[in-house]
């Protein structure tokens, strides 16, 4: 690879990684207005569908395209091309199968799932949502050839133009709902058409490039069938999981949440609500986990199993940064928005109902951070089946931990068992780090004293400003903004400062961050004034 094309390859990555923080961001930002404007009844029927959208949206975002990327290359690679008819065509044939046969199964088991949570209105919107699996042929094809040839553009407006128009949608369905008065159910079909037409901008971009760049061949060649239903299947199923964490144990509380708390004796009504309470910490998770991983995975590509037996003291030190960046993001974002979540819950959802359980709940930001950043090492170094069935085996343990913690704890049981689960999948895969590259020793080389320093210096200074606001009784939404943008900055600043100070990150790491050369300036202090 000459330096043209690997500098494209790092340009490619760089799009696709600010395209998904973008998405990231649009999808937690809007579920903040959907919640002010239906309440938490309506953004309970929200999220009792979300899960489906989601894992149908990583589906034709990470899973298959990754799968028909690494189709597409082999091909290039073997001479062969990109051909329409013996490339294309098949690989569509096969993911048209089997979304087929998904949708055909969620339409036929509405009624099952229904029942099993124990809403029987929600039957309707899981069988419109069966029809929200035909979108993944058509995305997953045409992002996997571009990315395939090392076009990411064509993904990243996709993914984009996705994103807004669903959120559009949605809000603007629910600003309707909140005016117009109806059927509260009504936001869950929103939520599925937004879905579908999201999905069908998102195609109509990818056709625009597809016609502007012409990527496809006329050759032809013998279709190997079977290679390509195996790569689809199990690359593209196991990458996608990797994407699903979140998903994967909200998919939990979506079937055993709401019938667990009628057993902790709420009514039907209290418990639809109690429910909605609780997905107000999903935004704050999805956000802090961004930030808490985003650095990390920066640092991904270099993992190969080459790597792993070429130079596995190197690659160990690589792992090392990428797990310290996680781990120092994270742990702040957990600890501070711990400490203003009454203030969060205030400004966001217009009152304090279930902080208590919800600061539990955001425990999952170091947690999921952590099983994020090492689910894609491993499947970095070839072992992307351990870091799927891992997770396959958290979604059971959340399960599990719902149906006998939510009888006895109400919401605070979920947020245990959510906490729980995510601690069960970051030992596994820690566990299988350590076993597969013995020379890691992530937790012995983390700066605990750094990380304790910083957590204190954030915790006592957050305690003081809190104290005098309370004199200040801010009482009006503008005031409480005012004040949780002011703490989470100057907060944020002082715990990132105390950091550097105690040279938590190197040189070397820090000079991989955006404003790298700042934060290097602010560690070396003096030292590097006077060199100047």
């Amino acid at each position: 690879m000459d330096g043209n094309d690997t500098n494209k390859l790092v340009k490619g990555a760089f799009l696709l990684t600010l395209a998904g923080f973008i998405g990231k961001l649009l999808s937690a930002g809007y579920r903040i207005p959907l919640q002010n404007l239906t309440g938490d009844v309506g953004f309970y029927i929200y999220q009792q569908v979300y899960p489906i959208l989601g894992m149908v949206l990583v589906l034709g975002l990470y899973g298959f395209p990754s799968a028909i990327s690494r189709l597409t290359a082999e091909m290039e690679e073997a001479g062969k091309g990109r051909s329409f008819r013996s490339f294309v065509v098949p690989v569509f044939i096969i993911l048209f199968g089997l979304v087929t046969v998904l949708s055909f199964s969620m339409y036929i088991s509405a009624p099952f799932l229904s029942d099993w949570i124990g809403d029987h209105q929600l039957e309707s919107i899981y069988r419109l949502a069966a029809l929200t699996f035909f979108v993944i042929p058509f995305l997953g094809v045409g992002r996997g050839v571009f990315q395939g040839l090392g076009d990411m553009q064509p993904t990243a407006y996709s993914q984009v133009s996705e994103q807004i128009v669903r959120v559009l949608v949605i809000v603007v369905s629910a600003v309707w709902f909140s005016t117009m008065g109806g059927d509260i159910y009504t936001i869950g079909k929103a939520a599925v058409l937004a879905s579908l037409m999201a999905g069908f901008i998102a195609f109509a971009v990818l056709s625009y490039f597809a016609v502007k760049r012409q990527p496809l061949t006329r050759n032809t060649y013998p279709i190997p069938w079977r290679y390509y239903m195996k790569t689809l299947f199990t690359f593209g199923l196991f990458f996608a999981l990797n994407h699903m964490v979140l998903l994967i144990i909200q998919f939990a509380d979506t079937f055993t949440l709401f019938p667990r708390l009628l057993d902790y004796g709420l009514d039907t009504g209290a418990a639809m609500e109690a429910k909605g309470i609780f997905d107000r910490g999903q935004p704050f998770i999805q956000l802090g986990t961004v930030l808490g991983s985003a650095f990390a995975l920066a640092l991904i590509p270099r993992i190969s199993p080459e790597r792993l037996h070429r130079e596995p003291d190197i690659l160990s030190r690589h792992i090392r940064s990428a797990l310290s960046f996680s781990v120092y993001m994270a742990f702040g974002a957990t600890l501070g928005l711990i400490l203003i979540f009454p203030e969060a819950n205030q400004l966001l959802y217009k009152n304090t109902a279930g902080t208590v359980s919800l600061q539990v709940l955001v425990i999952a930001i170091l947690l999921s951070s952590l099983v994020i950043t090492g689910a894609s090492i491993l499947q970095g170094l070839g072992y992307m089946k351990v870091a799927g069935l891992s997770i396959i085996c958290a979604f059971f343990v959340k399960w599990g931990l719902n149906d006998i913690l939510v009888p006895l704890l109400g919401i605070m049981g979920s947020a245990l068992a959510t906490t729980c689960s995510l601690l069960f999948l970051t030992a596994v895969l820690f566990y299988t780090l350590y076993r597969k590259l013995p020379e890691l020793a992530f937790f012995r080389n983390l700066n605990w004293r750094a990380l304790i320093l910083s957590g204190a210096g954030m915790t006592i200074y957050i305690m003081v400003i809190d104290f005098i606001v309370t004199w200040l009784n801010p009482t009006t939404r503008l005031d409480m903004l005012i004040y949780v943008v002011f703490i989470v900055l100057s907060a944020g600043f002082i715990y990132l400062y105390v950091l550097l100070k105690c040279k938590a990150l190197s040189e070397e790491e820090l000079a991989m961050l955006p404003l790298g050369t700042l934060f290097i300036r602010i560690q070396r202090g003096r030292h590097s004034n006077g060199s100047n």
